[in-house]
């Protein structure tokens, strides 16, 4: 086994089973809303508004905490999203170790990954990058929209999108993955409503997100 590619989550596993990276899904989660099969008028009216919303937003953030795992190989750690239109600056950290990672890259960059043992590591596809480097398959070029809420604009129509009953989305399955939207955070201070809980699975792929925070438009 190559022992650059599976030293980031071995780390993470670390610190996890010490207790201080804070296990995605240990807190109490609120109940998962079902997909329906049909969606009112003013439910389907709703979810354009807030999808209109988001994408009015070039500028965004997230703060939270992510489970990332491959196969038998994983861990848990946090995760600070930094987005300027399609410039992305991505941190991961494991607390217990006090080590951090830096995805960054945008249009007419290399995607660029910082923070390894040996010296940053740099491509053209980000995922790529990540999954030659640490073992880990993450959907880079289209979580900046899923995690949003929304289906990845530059990916081919996805295969199924499902909605709750307030027409939030519930099930999106694109590009050979599933995402399941489990919990929401409500409209509140002209910021539109986005998701709090997110499960993204493709084979023995998977990553689960818990949102604490959401940072919308110019600080």
């Amino acid at each position: 086994m190559n022992t650059l590619m599976w030293r980031i989550p071995l780390v993470l596993v670390t610190a996890a089973a010490l207790g201080a990276c804070g296990s995605v899904g240990t807190k109490q989660k609120a109940p998962v809303a079902a997909e329906v099969a049909q969606v009112s008028a003013a439910a389907q009216a709703a979810e354009h508004a807030r999808q209109a919303a988001v994408r009015a937003q070039p500028q965004w953030s997230f703060q939270g905490r992510v489970a990332i795992s491959k196969g038998k190989n994983g861990g848990n750690g946090r995760i600070d999203w930094q987005q300027q239109a399609q410039d992305y600056r991505i941190s991961l950290a494991a607390p217990v170790t006090r080590q951090s990672w830096q995805l960054s890259g945008g249009p007419g960059q290399p995607a660029r990954l910082d923070g390894l043992e040996g010296g940053p590591r740099a491509g053209d596809d980000a995922g790529l990058v990540l999954l030659q480097a640490t073992g880990w398959e993450i959907p880079v070029a289209q979580l900046p929209d899923w995690v949003r809420g929304l289906s990845a604009q530059d990916a081919v129509a996805p295969d199924h999108l499902g909605f709750d009953a307030e027409g939030r989305p519930r099930v999106l399955r694109q590009q050979g993955w599933q995402v399941d939207y489990l919990d929401w955070y409500p409209a509140e201070a002209g910021r539109p409503s986005l998701p709090r809980r997110i499960e993204a699975v493709n084979g023995d792929a998977k990553v689960r997100l818990i949102i604490d925070e959401w940072g919308m438009g110019t600080p």
